[in-house]
């Protein structure tokens, strides 16, 4: 298998234009892991475009909308966090999963990459059957809609289960997978103190470096778009020591 410069920049591998199969754009420098990550994504089912930069990244996403992104944390130029800050900023693609794959394993870095709006945080050396696994668990997040059609109104809230969507006062919010479930979860279990272990089993059953304190992030992102003051918050309470509830403001 190996890597061409199809795209727009050297080291970059272009999947098929009319393929149906899940594009997913893999960000590394280093050829010989890009090499073997195409490799298992493609057998296991996925059409892969790689770049060895972040230079071109957000351009070819824009045209080809993949299904995900994988990222590097250590690139030439524009590191992956900040690609990821970008793709978030970006309206068409702010809601596409990403997944960091780097070997930066301290806490600080998981917690930015977190707080950044990544799915998942997978750290090297990884096992390519692990790494097809976690990609399809951020995936799968996508299309688990259990309760079909159903739009929930709380106050100011709207959340549609069925399109993952969310508005305040009527205004849409984009929500990253894990961000709309975690307020999924917690608005159709409303009144309920929920701890921070029982919202991981819910909602990151195989995202093994998510930890309890992690759900606080999540939190206050969800926080910054729904809430009128994220400092005195109405929909998500915290109860110290204990865990989240949701609250309808009366």
């Amino acid at each position: 298998m190996q890597l061409t410069a199809e795209s727009c920049e050297p080291g970059a591998e272009k999947a098929g234009a009319h393929s149906l199969r899940p594009v997913i754009f893999v960000v590394e420098d280093d050829e010989d892991i890009a090499r073997l990550i195409s490799h298992n994504l493609r057998e296991a089912g996925y059409d892969v475009q790689s770049f060895v930069s972040g230079a071109s990244v957000l351009t070819e996403a824009v045209r080809e909308m993949p299904a995900l992104f994988l990222l590097d944390v250590m690139l030439p130029g524009t590191d992956g966090f900040e690609l990821c800050r970008h793709i978030r900023q970006t309206p068409v693609l702010s809601a596409t999963p990403i997944i960091f794959l780097t070997a930066k394993t301290g806490e600080a870095d998981r917690v930015k990459g977190l707080e950044l709006g990544g799915d998942d945080y997978i750290t090297k050396p990884f096992s390519p059957r692990e790494l097809v696994a976690r990609i399809r668990s951020v995936l799968r997040g996508l299309g688990q809609a259990p309760h079909v059609g159903e739009v929930l109104r709380l106050g100011d809230l709207e959340i549609d289960i069925s399109s993952m969507t969310v508005q305040v006062q009527g205004r849409s919010v984009v929500t990253t997978v894990r961000e709309f479930r975690l307020l999924e979860y917690l608005a159709t279990h409303r009144g309920r103190v929920l701890t921070r272990d029982q919202l991981l089993d819910a909602v990151w059953k195989e995202t093994p470096f998510v930890t309890p304190r992690s759900i606080d992030v999540y939190i206050r992102r969800l926080r910054e778009k729904i809430e009128t003051d994220p400092r005195h918050p109405q929909y998500l309470k915290t109860l110290r020591g204990i865990g989240y509830r949701f609250e309808v403001p009366r």
